[in-house]
């Protein structure tokens, strides 16, 4: 799955989550982060706001999304 930063610098991974509706909620989001589900470019990721920026991959629930701005 791909999405856009559309000119943004960054944007927060559980926002991203939520957005692209792999979560339910916000609070969704928050929990998947933080009980280990969510990878950032290979690496399990813990921080619920962590800034992607262009180029960054994340893995979760058997999707890989990449940004298409890189």
């Amino acid at each position: 799955m791909e999405f856009s930063l559309e000119g943004r610098e960054f944007i927060e991974l559980n926002k991203l989550l939520k957005i692209l509706r792999l979560v339910e909620s916000g609070g969704m989001a928050n929990t998947v982060i933080v009980e280990g589900y969510v990878k950032l470019n290979g690496q399990v990721e813990f921080q619920k706001r962590k800034k992607l920026r262009a180029g960054d991959q994340v893995d979760f629930d058997g999707q890989v999304l990449i940004d298409i701005t890189a």
